[in-house]
C-alpha cells in the first residue's frame, strides 16, 4: 500500500484564503496527500497568499528563502519536496516569481485551485507549470463536486464562499486585478454546500466573498436573489443555527438584508462593514462610492431593524492627501458609531492601483501617530463593548475544548471567546452563559439554567451604543 504524501498549506490574509486553502486540501486528498502541521516533512508545501498588506511579495520571497533549505535537506534524504505558491500575490506577480525563485515547482492563481493536480503533473513531467488565468465561466470550479467528493467539516463552524471579486474599484485595492470582477455562485449550490456541511455537525455558516453583500446568484425562480433573501432559506436548512457574512460594502445594503436582520434569529446581530474613513474627502480619493452621512445611514438602518445589533470596521490611515482635518473626521465617526472592534492600518501603496500613483503622501510619523490615537479610541470601545457582558447571560455556540483542562470554548453572537468549566458533550450546543469576568478579550463564566439548550438570541443586549449615537 502507497503511503499517503503530505501536504503543508500556510495560508496568509482573508477569510477567503482560509477558505481556500481547505478546498485545496479537498482537491487533493484524492491524489493521496493529508495534511500534515510542519513543512519540513512536507511532500508538497503551499503558500496561499494575500496582496492586501504592505510587503506581501518580500514576505513570500522570504519564505521562499527558507524553503529552498527545506527542499535540498528533503533532497539529500532522497525525498522530494514540490513548493506551492498560489492566491493574490501568484496571481498579480506569477512571472515574476517564476524568474526569481527556482525552488518553486507551481504558479497557481485564485481561480485555479481546482487545477492544482494537473499543474502538479506538469511540473513533475516539464519541470515547473504556471497558471493565473481568470477562467471566467469556471471561477468556482475548485470547488468538489457532490458526485466526486464530499465537502469535509473542520469543526462546528465553517466558511462557505457565495460570491467572489469586486466592482467597486477602490483606489487603493488590489482585489478586482488580483480576484476579477464579481461573480456569484447558484443559489442551489449553496444550499448543498450547506446541508452537506450541517449534515456533518456544523452549526455555524459564515457566507464570504470580497464584496459579500453584493451576491446576486441564480435563485431556483430563474431570478437572481440578493443576500438577504439567500439567508432567509439558508436559515431553513435544519442543524444551521448560526449564520453569519463577511466582508460587505455600504452601498450594497439592500432591504431584504436589513430583513432578514429583523427576522431571523439564526443570523447573529454582528455586521463588519468597512468604512475606510470618516472624511469624505477621502472617500471621494478613494472612490469608495458613498460619504460619511451615507454610512450612518445604514449604521441606522441596521440598528433599526435590530436594536442588539453591533458593528466592526476597517479603517485606513494616512491615505495620500490625508489632513489632520480629515483624520479628525475619522475620530468623531467612531465616536459616534461606537464600535465593538475594529481592524485599523497605516496606508501601504499596492502597485498597479490607483492611490500608487498619488504623489502628496502622509509622513511616516504622522500615520503613527494617527494610528496610535485612532487604535486607543477603538480599544477603549472593544473594552467597553466587552465589560458590558459582565453581569449579563448571553448566548453561547460551543466549539472546542479549551486550554486549560476542564474548560470548554465558545464564541457569542459578537465572536467573542466565552469560556466555562463542563464536559464536553455540550460542544456543538448554543448554551446560555452567564458571564462573571474578562480575561483580556476573552468572557469567562458558567453555564446558566442548566437543562436548556438554548435561549432566544434576542436575550443578548450588549450592543446599545458605546459613545454617542
Amino acid at each position: 500500500m502507497t503511503p499517503p504524501r503530505k501536504l503543508h498549506i500556510k495560508s496568509y490574509g482573508c477569510q477567503m484564503n482560509v477558505y481556500d486553502a481547505q478546498r485545496m486540501v479537498d482537491t487533493l486528498a484524492p491524489e493521496g496527500f493529508v495534511e500534515t502541521a510542519s513543512a519540513d516533512d512536507a511532500d508538497l508545501v503551499v503558500l496561499n497568499t494575500c496582496h492586501i498588506r504592505e510587503k506581501a511579495s518580500e514576505k513570500v520571497y522570504s519564505e521562499l528563502g527558507r524553503l529552498r533549505v527545506a527542499k535540498e535537506e528533503a533532497a539529500r534524504d532522497g525525498r522530494k519536496m514540490s513548493v506551492v505558491v498560489a492566491g493574490c500575490v501568484a496571481q498579480a506577480e506569477g512571472n515574476e516569481i517564476i524568474r526569481r525563485a527556482p525552488v518553486v515547482d507551481v504558479v497557481v492563481g485564485p481561480q485555479s485551485y481546482h487545477h492544482l493536480p494537473q499543474l502538479l503533473a506538469r511540473a513533475k513531467a516539464e519541470g515547473r507549470a504556471l497558471e493565473t488565468e481568470f477562467p471566467v465561466d469556471d471561477k468556482f470550479g475548485f470547488l468538489p463536486p457532490p458526485s466526486r467528493q464530499a465537502i469535509r467539516a473542520r469543526g462546528i463552524s465553517s466558511f462557505v464562499t457565495v460570491q467572489e471579486g469586486c466592482d467597486k474599484f477602490c483606489t487603493f485595492c488590489v482585489v478586482p486585478y488580483t480576484r476579477g470582477t464579481e461573480v456569484s455562485r447558484p443559489v442551489a449550490k449553496i444550499i448543498d454546500d450547506v446541508q452537506r456541511l450541517a449534515d456533518n455537525g456544523v452549526r455555524e455558516i459564515t457566507l464570504i466573498g470580497q464584496n459579500v453583500n453584493a451576491y446576486h446568484g441564480d435563485g431556483p425562480d430563474g431570478r437572481p436573489w440578493p443576500l438577504g433573501k439567500l439567508l432567509y432559506r439558508l436559515a431553513e436548512i435544519p442543524g444551521i443555527v448560526r449564520l453569519r457574512y463577511s466582508t460587505s460594502h455600504p452601498r450594497d445594503v439592500e432591504d431584504t438584508l436589513i430583513s432578514a436582520h429583523r427576522d431571523l434569529d439564526a443570523l447573529m446581530p454582528f455586521v463588519h462593514l468597512p468604512v475606510q474613513s470618516g472624511s469624505d474627502r477621502i472617500l471621494a480619493a478613494m472612490n469608495r462610492k458613498h460619504t460619511a452621512a451615507d454610512y450612518r445611514r445604514v449604521i441606522d438602518r441596521f440598528r433599526a431593524a435590530r436594536q442588539d445589533i453591533a458593528f466592526s470596521s476597517d479603517f485606513i490611515v494616512g491615505f495620500p492627501t490625508e489632513t489632520e482635518e480629515d483624520f479628525a473626521a475619522t475620530l468623531a465617526l467612531v465616536a459616534q458609531i461606537g464600535y465593538a472592534g475594529a481592524y485599523s492600518f497605516k496606508y501601504s501603496p499596492r502597485p498597479g492601483t490607483p492611490a500608487a500613483d498619488m504623489q502628496e503622501t502622509v509622513s511616516t510619523a504622522d500615520m503613527d501617530e494617527r494610528l496610535v490615537r485612532l487604535q486607543e479610541l477603538i480599544d477603549s470601545q472593544q473594552s467597553a463593548f466587552n465589560r458590558a457582558a459582565i453581569g449579563k447571560t448571553v448566548d453561547v455556540l460551543f466549539e472546542r475544548a479549551a486550554r486549560n483542562p476542564g474548560q470548554i470554548v465558545g464564541r457569542t453572537a459578537y465572536l467573542q471567546p466565552a469560556h466555562v468549566v463542563a464536559p464536553a458533550d455540550i460542544i456543538g450546543q448554543v448554551l446560555p452563559v452567564s458571564v462573571e469576568s474578562l480575561e483580556r478579550y476573552s468572557l469567562l463564566g458558567s453555564l446558566a439554567n442548566a437543562g436548556l439548550s438554548r435561549t432566544p438570541a434576542h436575550a443578548n443586549d450588549l450592543s446599545q451604543p458605546i459613545m454617542g449615537a
